[in-house]
């Protein structure tokens, strides 16, 4: 049976990821040939809290065709330039997972295969300092380096943002309407369906409205109102490698100067987010149950906040994983409703936007092609399961035991693709990431060097120069390093010069924790 062409694209659910969709196609199908119709429930509250993005982020934005100083406004953002992990290895160390390289790749190998080779013959710098990011955090520093003009001769600063969430929904609410999408209020009490097909036909609110659709995506968040309650698509229970399942969550007030980059700091049973925004804090404590109760996670944040907290703490909850399938029919699963990986990279805004681009690249004209549905279904589920792996490297590669939770995740059993890439590393320090993986060698080097696991051997190629040549490629980019990083301005005072929001704390001195 031929299935009727897509003209008609109903989105299930506000929040991040309904209006994300919405923006998306408004501004790249357009609404001309296309009606784009978003239904949400002001009954039914998003899971909104303070939002850390990563890199990517900026390919969306540029999509949109926004401008970025604009945004930042408007969400009460600051700029992020990686993220902190306090404890992770063991109490009192930290280490930090910067987005940008370090040092610049050379003769077809990393940077860090040349510097490891520095440090066995006895190099006295640190890798970090070979990092523009990492340095730049390290002093509260932070520039745009994407519009200069002329040769590179410094290195680039790769940033993302940290906002708050509901800001941004309403932000990209505001450009959704402005090109023609169209927001019904309303909760949905009823789905109909084709008999033949299977396919989705309408969805009927309370009111008795009938919403009808050629195209569905189900943005309603956990609950997965049309992929799992409709179609049984199925979920992936990851929780025995990534076992935390609740998070509390509170702002609190800003407490003196704005650090570029987030803060994941260890906890007993979990770990405790830090997001500074213009205006506020957002904070909160990702836990598993089995070994803290709600209400003990709720009082040691509460205790170990930065400031006085802005109002009472709220606890979510969640099983990490994914669906088995998020493409049925005629619906599609985007955020929550597709899985949840848990913040520690923060990747879930990011995951929205790969399913976004995936439908683009792939969005259906005349009629469902089933070929494109598993074509589909395959490359989110690689997507998943890339994160997932990086994700588990942080809890299984640590020192700690002092607690019944770090003595499960440092003993736990993990994927075979994740021992194959631990043990790669641990012998020529490198995963063999592929091209197309959203974490690459620079990211696992970080995290992994960071969390304890020092490789034993480097790539061969790094012997090929003298020593002499070795140790003047390397002071040549450290000083490029520190050049870049003494040029910058200090991150609050270049938002305030040229982003700064209405709310922004600025009258709040003093040097952060």
């Amino acid at each position: 049976m031929k299935r009727p062409a897509i003209n008609r694209v109903v989105i299930v659910g506000g929040g991040t990821a309904g209006w994300m969709t919405a923006a998306a196609l408004s501004k790249v199908l357009g609404t001309h040939h296309h009606d784009i119709i978003l239904v949400e429930s002001e009954q039914i509250g998003t899971v909104g809290v303070g939002e850390a993005t990563i890199p990517m982020i900026q390919l969306y934005n540029n999509v949109l065709g926004l401008d970025e100083d604009e945004f930042v406004r408007e969400t009460n953002a600051t700029f992020k330039l990686g993220i902190e992990f306090v404890d992770w290895r063991k109490p009192g160390h930290s280490y930090f997972h910067p987005f940008g390289n370090f040092g610049v790749d050379m003769d077809g190998i990393g940077f860090t295969h040349y510097w490891m080779r520095w440090k066995q013959s006895g190099g006295g710098v640190s890798y970090p300092a070979f990092n523009a990011e990492t340095e730049a955090a390290r002093q509260k520093r932070f520039m745009r380096t994407s519009g200069e003009s002329g040769p590179k001769t410094m290195p680039s600063i790769n940033y993302a943002f940290q906002f708050d969430a509901s800001l941004y929904a309403a932000f990209l609410r505001r450009y959704s309407e402005k090109r023609g999408a169209k927001r019904i209020e309303g909760k949905i009490v009823d789905v109909t369906q084709d008999p033949e097909s299977g396919d989705i036909q309408s969805v009927t609110l309370e009111s008795g409205q009938a919403i009808e659709g050629d195209l569905f995506i189900d943005c309603s968040g956990f609950r997965g109102l049309l992929i799992e309650q409709v179609y049984k698509a199925g979920y992936d229970d990851w929780s025995h490698w990534l076992p935390v399942n609740r998070a509390c969550a509170v702002p609190c007030d800003s407490a003196g100067d704005w650090l570029p980059y987030t803060r994941s700091t260890a906890r007993e049973a979990g770990w405790q987010w830090r997001i500074p925004l213009q205006h506020r804090i957002g904070n909160g404590y990702v836990y598993c149950d089995q070994y803290i109760s709600e209400d003990e996670a709720a009082v040691k944040l509460m205790s170990r906040l930065d400031a006085p907290a802005q109002a009472e703490p709220r606890t979510l909850r969640f099983l990490t994983g994914r669906r088995k399938k998020t493409w049925v029919n005629n619906c599609l699963a985007f955020g929550l409703s597709s899985g949840f990986l848990e913040p520690l990279e923060s990747t879930s805004i990011h995951l929205i936007q790969v399913a976004i681009s995936k439908l683009l690249a792939m969005f259906p004209k005349d009629g469902i092609n089933p070929r494109l549905v598993t074509r589909y279904n395959d490359e989110m589920a690689y997507e998943y399961d890339n994160v997932k792996d990086f994700l588990i490297a942080h809890y299984k590669v640590t020192e700690r035991e002092d607690t019944p939770f770090w003595q499960y995740v440092k003993h736990m059993d993990i994927p075979d693709s994740l021992q194959e890439r631990l043990d790669i590393f641990k012998a020529r320090g490198e995963v063999m990431a592929r091209h197309l993986e959203l974490f690459k060698e620079t990211s696992w080097y970080a995290v992994l060097v960071g969390q304890g696991l020092e490789p034993e051997g480097y790539h061969p190629v790094a012997d090929a120069i003298s020593e002499d040549e070795l140790r003047l490629r390397l002071t040549k980019i450290r000083n490029g390093v520190q050049q870049r990083v003494n040029g910058m301005p200090e991150h609050r005072e270049f938002v305030r010069q040229n982003c700064a929001s209405p709310a922004a704390a600025f009258g709040v001195k003093g040097s952060e924790k």
